[in-house]
């Protein structure tokens, strides 16, 4: 018995995407259970059109979510170290 591949890259999706929302940074958002209601929705498409709309926009989803940790860790660095482009040499003298 073959399984369709489109299946096995959707559930590998939907455990990225489960991943991911363990560490989203509004726990009000409930990125899980948003994630897993749209998972649920679309349970029953049967158009393979329709199933590639869908995995596209979870896997956009998924990379908007990696831009938001990236932003995230880049902001968090810049806090804790400063500008460092900015040194005392370009300090005019006063």
């Amino acid at each position: 018995m073959a399984q369709n591949p489109m299946r096995h890259r959707v559930l590998a999706l939907y455990k990225e995407l489960h991943r991911l929302g363990r560490d989203y940074p509004d726990p009000s958002y409930d990125f899980n259970g948003r994630m897993r209601k749209m998972f649920e929705k679309n349970r029953n498409l049967t158009d393979p059109e329709q199933i590639e709309k869908a995995y596209n926009l979870g896997q956009y989803i998924k990379n908007e979510t990696l831009a938001l940790y990236s932003l995230r860790k880049y902001r968090h660095l810049k806090r804790m170290y400063g500008d460092s482009s900015r040194s005392s040499t370009d300090d005019p003298p006063s």
